[in-house]
């Protein structure tokens, strides 16, 4: 029996050896020649025990180990990054999220997704928003490497391009290789789109994708950026977040042009386990704010160094009032070009006559952007805005708005409610957390 035991031993200690070699061979062959020679020699002038055998693995094992850390340490470590750059816009429903995606989506240089975890929540609406997390994780990062396969357990088997969530916002399934009947440098009209690409087949996205420099993936799902991390150490990604924000007020306000289509959401939010919900007491606002407070204080208040200058907070206050210098300030963050065809799109865009149809509500049409952002100021009722900020107070102070004591207050349009913020100082490198 002791020698069957030491033999097995002696199996496992070879086997461990092999392994070495194996994993090591190209640089320390020398080494562990030497080691079996002092392994053999040993074996033959000694009576091998048990206890002896698992000595001599325990040294072999961390000789092993030693010299591929000195192996490491000599090898020339690459600081080279994936060949795609990889932008989430992280939001929250109704708050300008569509418009900034679209200001990402229409550049020739960018293939762009609107909430592709939109399938997720559809397909598994009995869960929570949280227990959901992972696998919206999962999802996005498909996307960013431009798997498209994750949409299997999401999708009818056969399926065109019309199946994926708000495909026809894409320039980049709107135009060549996805579709042929735009050109990338052209800027898309959502029904046009519909009307000439829809029936392509899906396996376009994933072939258009890889053609394109950047991924950009607006979303709308998560509500804690560590749940992001496993990202942003992912070597295969070279991933940044821009963090978009709005006055809840005026959050509220766009909220209630779509209620019957946020019910669902609201009810994932609040873990109603599939029952809709209409937020008439706010609590999904509530968790909103939550979410927006706690993703910019984890990106702000010392965080991982792997977050360092690949998070940027933006207001859609200061967006819409300067859009050119906030979007230029978006695409040097994202290592894109602002071309002149570009700038006069998003001055139509923003420069409309009128603030926007409540049918509106989830299209890109050109509208007075300043207006808009105000428009909550005449249209909410002071009680609403009262208990707005009673749950919100936490998230308008933290993202500089001001608070109103009074309908009074609230009706003065001559009165600032969003305070200044000098650039960038809701980047990451310009954060200088207190000691």
């Amino acid at each position: 029996m002791e020698k069957t035991a030491q033999d097995t031993a002696l199996n496992k200690v070879h086997m461990l050896v092999a392994c070495g070699r194996a994993f090591l061979a190209a640089t320390c062959r020398q080494t562990l020649q030497d080691i079996d020679c002092f392994f053999s020699l040993s074996m033959a002038r000694l009576r091998v025990s048990s206890t002896v055998v698992v000595i001599f693995i325990t040294i072999q094992t961390g000789l092993l180990l030693f010299m591929y850390a000195r192996h490491s340490s000599f090898l020339p470590h690459s600081e080279e990054k994936p060949s795609q750059v990889h932008i989430l816009i992280l939001s929250s429903w109704r708050s300008g999220s569509s418009f900034v995606g679209q200001l990402f989506s229409q550049h020739p240089d960018v293939f762009y997704l609107m909430e592709p975890a939109w399938h997720v929540w559809v397909t598994m609406y009995q869960n929570s928003a949280r227990v959901l997390h992972m696998a919206v994780r999962d999802l996005v990062r498909s996307v960013f490497l431009c798997d498209m396969s994750v949409f299997d357990a999401y999708m009818p088997w056969k399926r065109n391009l019309s199946d994926l969530f708000q495909w026809a916002v894409s320039r980049a399934l709107c135009s060549a290789p996805a579709c042929d009947s735009f050109q990338r440098m052209d800027i898309t009209n959502e029904m046009a789109c519909k009307t000439l690409c829809g029936k392509y087949p899906f396996s376009k996205v994933e072939e258009a994708c890889k053609t394109y420099s950047h991924v950009v993936i607006k979303e709308v799902r998560f509500f804690d950026l560590k749940v992001l991390y496993p990202l942003f150490t992912d070597p295969s990604l070279n991933l940044k977040i821009i963090h978009l924000v709005r006055d809840p007020r005026a959050v509220v306000k766009s909220r209630e042009q779509s209620v019957k289509a946020l019910v669902r959401d609201n009810g994932i939010v609040l873990n109603t386990n599939g029952t809709k919900v209409e937020d008439s007491k706010y609590l999904v606002m509530q968790e909103i704010c939550r979410s927006h407070v706690q993703i910019y204080e984890t990106a702000t208040q010392k965080p991982p160094d792997f977050l360092k200058n690949r998070y940027l907070m933006i207001r859609f206050e200061d967006l819409v009032r300067d859009p050119l210098s906030e979007i230029s300030e978006m695409y040097k963050f994202a290592d894109l070009s602002l071309a002149p065809r570009l700038e006069s799109w998003i001055y139509n865009i923003t420069h409309g006559q009128g603030p926007g149809k409540k049918k509106e509500a989830f299209k890109i049409t050109s509208r007075d952007a300043v207006n808009v952002s105000q428009a909550w100021r005449n249209v909410l009722s002071f009680q609403k805005i009262k208990k707005i900020q009673e749950v919100c107070r936490g998230a308008i102070n933290m993202l500089g708005y001001q608070l109103v004591d009074s309908e009074k207050e609230q009706k003065d349009l001559s009165l600032d409610l969003v305070l200044p913020r000098r650039r960038n100082q809701f980047s990451w490198s310009s954060f200088s957390p207190k000691n």
